[in-house]
């Protein structure tokens, strides 16, 4: 027996470890208005609540790309005081610079809590349609427009935000990280078993032509989180195409 025991303590050193390393992978940390899950290696998804009148209370989804000390946020949470909660995790907790906050449309579950991210110096990006719409409805203003590509680099490793056509509004961008093959699909895609949702600002003629074009080109997605709900593979977006192609 004594001839296996070597073995046996090699093998259950090296389940232990993998253990270790799902379990960090899958971490989530709540509060009261904020949800952080990391879904991959570099890779999280923070969800906040805004309150509507027609929807009620809705959870928001954001993501949050991670390397070497640095970070991009596409997305903020609904309001300032969430932000700064966002911002801090990001410093305190995964002792992270914030490069770039990237909105993916005009509405307040993407840029409500803009004016905190630029209170702390951290740049933001957005399309030049989302720019020139917050100018038009008094809103907080992203410092920095692009028409319909953008590279950043977040500890070497290149994020993209890119604009493939109309859907939920007229400016609705996607995040990107090549590396891991996640795509942040922001309110231009839907959960699976979603309604059609807000259509108040939509191009629902458009809309499952822009996500058409978004799947020919991104077709090998491991993983897709939406604007709302949960994240899933590139079945969300057959989803969303279908959905709006319904008469």
């Amino acid at each position: 027996m004594l001839k296996y025991l070597p073995f046996l303590i090699s093998t259950l050193l090296l389940f232990g470890c993998h253990s270790t390393k799902i379990s960090e992978t899958n971490k989530i940390t709540k509060t009261e208005n904020l949800t952080l899950q990391q879904i991959t290696e570099h890779v999280y998804q923070h969800t906040s609540f805004l309150q509507t009148e027609s929807f009620g209370k809705v959870s928001c989804n954001g993501m949050i790309v991670f390397n070497k000390n640095e970070a991009i946020i596409f997305d903020t949470p609904p309001d300032n005081k969430t932000s700064l909660e966002l911002i801090n995790w990001v410093e305190q907790d995964l002792h992270c610079q914030v490069k770039a906050i990237i909105p993916t449309h005009f509405h307040s579950d993407c840029l409500g809590g803009l004016e905190e991210f630029h209170k702390h110096n951290i740049p933001s990006y957005a399309n030049n349609l989302t720019v020139k719409t917050a100018q038009e409805k008094n809103l907080m203003v992203p410092q920095n427009g692009f028409s319909n590509f953008l590279e950043l680099k977040v500890g070497g490793k290149k994020v993209i935000a890119e604009y493939f056509g109309e859907g939920h509004t007229k400016d609705n961008i996607i995040g990107y990280f090549p590396d891991e093959k996640i795509m942040f699909g922001g309110c231009l895609i839907k959960e699976l078993s979603a309604t059609k949702g807000n259509l108040e600002d939509a191009n629902t003629t458009n809309w499952p032509v822009t996500v058409t074009k978004l799947k020919e080109k991104y077709s090998n997605l491991t993983l897709i989180i939406p604007g709302h709900g949960k994240p899933g593979g590139t079945e969300l977006l057959d989803y969303t195409i279908n959905l709006f192609a319904q008469k």
